[in-house]
């Protein structure tokens, strides 16, 4: 994988990369693009992939070896980066949600969200 500058060399430019070549191919031919094809269903469906995305994750956590596990993870984040891309979320929307929970419990994070 690479970048404008080079290969990317940790997460967080593997994402970057991985979130620009989302919103670059959601403009191409659904005949020609995944991405696009994903996206011309609709958020709907986008979430349904992402679900079947995370089972598989799940199933090969329980009962495969960490490769196959690595790979599923990679497709779950592809299938969520274009979910997010669906419904207008960037990554930095992202990194903002996750900045402000830092410092924070997951039992206080989920008491003070609002019902």
């Amino acid at each position: 994988m690479t970048t404008p500058l080079g290969p990317a060399t940790d997460l967080a430019q593997a994402l970057a990369y991985l979130a620009e070549t989302v919103d670059e191919r959601a403009e191409g031919n659904s005949e020609t693009s995944y991405t696009a094809k994903l996206l011309s269903k609709g958020s709907l469906h986008c979430g349904k992939k992402i679900a079947e995305e995370g089972a598989e994750l799940a199933l090969a956590l329980a009962a495969q070896g960490e490769a196959e596990s690595a790979a599923e993870a990679a497709d779950l984040i592809y299938h969520m980066l274009v979910g997010l891309r669906s419904k207008g979320v960037t990554l930095d929307d992202v990194a903002a949600a996750l900045m402000k929970r830092q410092g924070m419990s997951g039992l206080a994070e989920k008491a003070a969200r609002p019902d």
